[in-house]
């Protein structure tokens, strides 16, 4: 599937041109979810995948960015707190809407199940007060071209859900551990008092926590403590220590920490046995356009963590539409090296952004998950495909953070954290190893790898959740 075909559809849903019928599920009920079956060869990713990217860009439902994407389980219309329920509006991707995205937020949106607390949500700035109606958009599928262009021709997960229903602190710490758990009892929750959000962080800065008495099922009986929990320089056991176990590369690209979106975004600055070590500076460095230089020197690590800075991070409030242009940049810059035949590119969003989805999280943990979904593109010449004629593929599996790292221990045989990597689905039935591998075609955007290269970091303050 191109973008001009999936664009038709779009268009033809929103009533603006005739075009012929594809299967979209725009009428806002929910498609159940389906695991799809085992990809044939798929055990065997270590075969064929060398490298392992994870993009990670900000603030986005599923429904926000692919809510009319064909044949992908989407809503056009939700539900508000008063009963009502309305169309959501076309909007652009430049929101200046920054909405509560915190654990309170969360259980707001979620309503028990119902998914009609959205309005009921935070402002910002230059929305305050209530949410209202504005959380209940979806992105002109024109100002998001690239992203709709990876998924016409590689592989739409619908439903990845983030780990934790909290913001970018914790989804950044899941994507490189699978969790927050301090304790059998405690999990982090929302974001430190004071930033950097990490081990750099003022003297006095706290964390807020989740706690559970561990004999009732979440949610009814999770304790929420602002603010009460220790400082955020952490020692708990990430993907860096499966991986310099088994002397596999790896590092982690961000903007710079000091001053910088890196500051908020990079998981790592958490983690003390990084920040307080070597690998500071080697596995983890900025600026994030470091990942351009490693692919055409012939540098590339097995596995890349990518953050952006803020203005190509899709962050609501930051009056950007570069984020589509960024992420294309890094898949081309990829797919037009040597590294293609062997790498394995996952692009996802960290947290909802407080933007409505209609689907409830599957199930609840003691430890504040599952949360809402979010997108998740996967690239790869074995990407799997829907049929012999159809390239592009939507699935259905439910997934979460811990469903990439578990694909990525499976690949470099890592072992396991015996986080939320343990009980996810691994991500490989996105693939199939037996089909010919892809050439790879080039995404058109509007800038460039050269843009970005040279485009300094911009020191823009990011959201607070």
């Amino acid at each position: 599937m191109t973008i001009v075909r999936a664009l038709c559809a779009w268009l033809a849903v929103c009533g603006l041109v005739g075009c012929a019928s594809f299967a979209a599920n725009g009428s806002g009920d929910a498609t159940p979810p389906q695991s799809a079956p085992m990809a044939a060869g798929s055990a065997s990713s270590s075969q064929y995948v060398q490298h392992v990217v994870i993009v990670i860009q900000e603030n986005r439902s599923f429904d926000n960015l692919f809510a009319t994407f064909p044949g992908a389980d989407g809503a056009t219309s939700g539900k508000m707190s008063t009963g009502k329920t309305v169309k959501l509006a076309v909007s652009d991707l430049k929101s200046p809407c920054d909405f509560g995205h915190s654990r309170s937020g969360f259980l707001k949106a979620y309503d028990k199940g119902k998914m009609d607390g959205f309005n009921l949500e935070g402002g910002s700035k230059k929305c305050p007060g209530q949410a209202g109606r504005r959380p209940y958009q979806y992105v002109n599928p024109t100002q998001i071209a690239p992203y709709w262009d990876i998924a016409g021709q590689y592989v739409l997960g619908d439903h990845m859900f983030q780990t934790q229903g909290s913001g970018s602190f914790t989804s950044h710490q899941d994507l490189i551990a699978g969790g927050t758990r301090i304790n059998q009892q405690e999990s982090l929750v929302d974001f430190p008092s004071k930033a950097p959000w990490g081990c750099d962080a003022p003297s006095g800065t706290t964390t807020s926590l989740v706690k559970t008495n561990g004999s009732e099922p979440a949610p009814r009986k999770l304790v929420y403590l602002y603010h009460k929990g220790p400082f955020p320089c952490l020692s708990y056991a990430t993907m860096r220590d499966l991986l310099d176990a088994k002397g596999v590369s790896w590092k982690y690209y961000s903007p710079p920490v000091v001053n910088g979106t890196g500051g908020l975004w990079n998981g790592f600055e958490a983690i003390a046995a990084v920040r307080n070590g070597s690998e500071w500076g080697t596995n983890v460095v900025s600026p994030e356009t470091k990942i351009f230089d490693d692919i055409s020197g012939g540098t590339l690590p097995s596995v890349s963590w990518i953050v952006p800075d803020d203005g190509n991070s899709d962050h609501p409030g930051t009056a950007s539409d570069k984020g589509p242009s960024w992420v294309a940049s890094v898949v081309n810059a990829i797919g037009q090296s040597q590294y293609w035949p062997t790498t394995a590119i996952v692009v996802v969003w960290d947290d909802w952004g407080g933007f409505y989805d209609h689907v409830p999280p599957p199930f609840f943990d003691n430890y504040g998950g599952l949360g809402f979904r979010v997108p998740m593109l996967i690239v790869s010449p074995y990407a799997r495909e829907t049929s012999p004629t159809q390239a592009s593929y939507v699935s259905h599996t439910q997934y979460e953070f811990g469903s990439i790292l578990k694909f990525v221990e499976d690949t470099f045989g890592l072992g396991r954290l015996y986080t939320t990597d343990s009980r996810s689905s691994s991500i490989v039935d996105s693939f199939d190893f037996t089909q010919s591998p892809r050439t790879f075609s080039t995404i058109p955007s509007q800038y460039s790898a050269r843009y970005f290269r040279r485009q300094p970091p911009s020191y823009e303050p990011v959201d607070s959740e």
